[in-house]
This record gives structure tokens, sequence and C-alpha cells, in this order.
């Protein structure tokens, strides 16, 4: 049985989409609070029936994005990084997320002076945290991180707009290995991924376009967008067990699983 984790989410209350700041995003289409909140429960209850712990950050009236945890930090080894949003849409998440930290006790925190997005571009492993570029969070705020975290940072650079967050185009099965959109990078970054992970999952176009990368794994179990259905293959013929999950509201905003699980590595 994998480990517990531990994630914090924040319950969609106040989802819609009310501005454009990546290409899922089309204020005309509108979208659900209702539906998204139900879609989200699932979620929860996902990560709950899998013996994981969730602890929950009150959603504030005005953030509609707040729902996506993922962006709001990133915490290993109990040391916070919080974020430091790159649109003023979402400035004010990065402040609320890291009061939370503060009230629960989490003594080792870092406001970040450089632009980044959280768990939204930096994805934590055994040895390294790869972190994404190109759209969102700046590579000074790489080094930062590693500095403050004491982890080795690799920069990956993200190319397609449509994979604006490393978490929409890459998602660690375990602490070793990677699923992947090739497509998503850089030639260079593809190169060191390929180097690095030469027995990855390499999902195609199709399951990265309805978000089927930004999934969450804890080596055992993977939680992913029911449309993914040639990468949910693999990953069960890799020997994982699938648990589909239907966020497709959410995807509206450009979110999925992961966007919505920021987890809190002890």
């Amino acid at each position: 049985m994998a480990p517990s984790r531990h994630f914090l989410m924040c319950r969609p209350e106040f989802f819609a989409v009310e501005y454009a700041i990546n290409p899922w995003m089309d204020p005309a289409a509108g979208a659900d609070a209702a539906t998204a909140v139900r879609q989200w429960e699932r979620l929860k209850d996902a990560y709950e029936e899998l013996g994981h712990q969730v602890s929950l950050i009150d959603p504030v009236d005005g953030l509609p994005d707040m729902v996506f945890a993922a962006n709001g930090a990133l915490v290993v080894g109990g040391r916070v990084y919080g974020a430091r949003f790159a649109t003023a849409e979402r400035a004010a998440e990065g402040p609320a997320y890291l009061e939370w930290f503060e009230r629960n006790g989490y003594a080792t925190r870092l406001a970040a002076t450089e632009t980044n997005e959280g768990e939204g571009d930096f994805l934590t492993l055994d040895e390294v945290i790869l972190a994404g570029t190109g759209f969102r969070t700046a590579v000074a705020a790489h080094q930062e991180a590693q500095e403050f975290l004491g982890r080795p940072v690799v920069t990956l650079r993200l190319t397609d707009p449509r994979y604006y967050h490393l978490d929409t185009a890459l998602f660690p099965l375990d602490g070793r290995n990677v699923a992947y959109y090739p497509g998503a990078f850089s030639a260079g970054s593809r190169e060191v991924l390929r180097r690095m992970f030469p027995d990855a999952v390499l999902a195609s176009a199709e399951d990265a376009a309805v978000l089927g990368l930004n999934a969450v794994s804890d080596g055992e179990n993977v939680v992913v967008n029911m449309e993914a259905g040639e990468l949910a293959l693999e990953l069960k013929r890799r020997g994982l067990n699938v648990i589909p999950v239907d966020l497709s509201e959410l995807r509206k905003a450009g979110g999925g699983p992961k966007c919505c699980t920021l987890e809190i590595r002890p």
C-alpha cells in the first residue's frame, strides 16, 4: 500500500471563468460552480478512499481560481516556498495560501521575490525538483527555490501555451520516473527529459489535450482525467492502479486533478 500523502485543497464555491489568462479560458462560455463542486468533491473522496489526508483552505470570494491549490505554494521537507503569481487576477492567492501555512504552524516559510506559481511549475521527485518556465514561472524562481529548499532544481522550458504550467504536461509516476507529453517542451528540454527518464511514459497529443498529464500519483495509484484513455491503458500496463475522475467543468479554466491538489511534504 502506498504511503499516505497530505494534500491541501480548496472547495470551488466561487469558481467561475471571468477572465482569460490561458488558452483554455473563455468567459463567454461560462462555467457552473455547482457542477464544479460536485466534481471536486469526487476528487477529494478519491484521495480519502486511498487513505490520503486532505486539509482544506477556505475559498475567498473574488478569487475564482483559488480552487487550483497546486499553484499556491511548494512544500518540501516542511519548508514552504510561497507563490508570486504572474497575473494580477490571481495575485491575492499567494498571500492567502502563505497565511494558511502560517496559521497551521509551518514556521519555515519564504514569501517569494521571484514570479512563480507553486506546484504548477515545480514537481518534486526523490532527488530533484523539475521546474517549468516559459509562461508563468521565472527561471530566477528556480534558483530562489533551490537556495531555500536545498534541493537540485532542473529547468524545463514549455513552448505550447496550452500547457502553460509544467503540471499540465508532466507528472511524476513515483520518486524516480515521470509521464510527459514531448510536444509541450523545447527541443533541449525534451533531450533533458529523455536522458533523465529513459523509461518515461510518453503521452499522446490527444491525451495531453484533455489535460491527461495533470494527474496525481502516489506511486501505486494514479488519479487522472477520465478522457485520457490511451494514457490510462499504458499506466495500467505499467502496473499502476488508475482512478479516472471527471473534472470537465474545472477544465474550462485549464485545471485538472493536480491543479486542485497541493502536496504538503513533511
